[in-house]
């Protein structure tokens, strides 16, 4: 145990990805306490290639982003150390995640599909959920951040669907994203000018914000359908 924290350490040494290594380590340990090493491993990679999408998107964009830095049970995130300076890039940023993340769990499930791994199948199900989960159109989640570009009032359809998920699955996590997204949502409840295009808004062409707006409703329509679909076929050989 004492070298295997003593590497964990040393890995901080190794650039800007060590914290990345070090905490990836720690929430594969901790997964697979609950659901074995194989499928832990597998589970945290699915969060990799989704944070890479972000970090990936965001370097594209001349942004300074920092190394994906994880929490077990939480999930992960990338430190944007520059903001979006505008509705369009935060949007571009903002689904880059889902978008290579969706990609990985659609390969694992083709894979799945071709060697009836049960383990594949799980896998390729999280990555869907996941992934979906975060279209969730509220701030912090990645949802919130390309919805802006559309409209505000978005944001306000994730409220009903964050208390859904909680009164189906209650979660820590799910606490955790309300509380920082409710002063938004508020705000935006509140304020009677919500539905009308701000400054960043319309620095974006009309295109564009449709564009946004159409790929996101197909892209978490195309997760809502495979989930739904793997989920069946889970609980059919469980």
């Amino acid at each position: 145990m004492l070298k295997l924290l003593a590497l964990l350490f040393g890995a901080l040494k190794f650039g800007k990805f060590g914290g990345t290594l070090v905490t990836m380590v720690l929430s594969m340990g901790a997964y697979a306490l609950m659901f074995g090493w194989r499928f832990a491993v597998g589970f945290v990679l699915l969060i990799l290639v989704h944070e890479m999408g972000h970090y990936l998107a965001a370097r594209q964009r001349g942004l300074a982003v920092g190394a994906p830095t994880f929490i077990p049970f939480v999930g992960a995130w990338v430190q944007l150390k520059h903001m979006p300076h505008d509705a369009e890039t935060e949007a571009y940023v903002g689904i880059a995640g889902p978008v290579l993340g969706s990609a990985a769990a659609l390969a694992l499930y083709f894979i799945a599909q071709s060697n009836g791994s049960h383990l594949l199948l799980a896998l390729a199900y999280s990555g869907f959920f996941l992934n979906l989960f975060n279209l969730i159109p509220l701030k912090p989640l990645d949802g919130g951040r390309i919805t802006a570009i559309v409209s505000p009032r978005m944001w306000v359809i994730g409220i009903p669907v964050l208390v859904a998920l909680f009164v189906w699955r209650p979660s820590p996590m799910l606490i955790l994203i309300a509380l920082l997204a409710l002063p938004q949502a508020w705000r935006n409840l509140r304020g009677g000018d919500v539905g009308d295009p701000t400054p960043e808004q319309l620095q974006a062409p009309l295109a564009s914000r449709v564009g946004y707006g159409l790929f996101y409703l197909g892209l978490a329509a195309t997760l809502a359908i495979l989930t739904t679909t793997v989920h069946t076929r889970l609980q059919a050989v469980i």
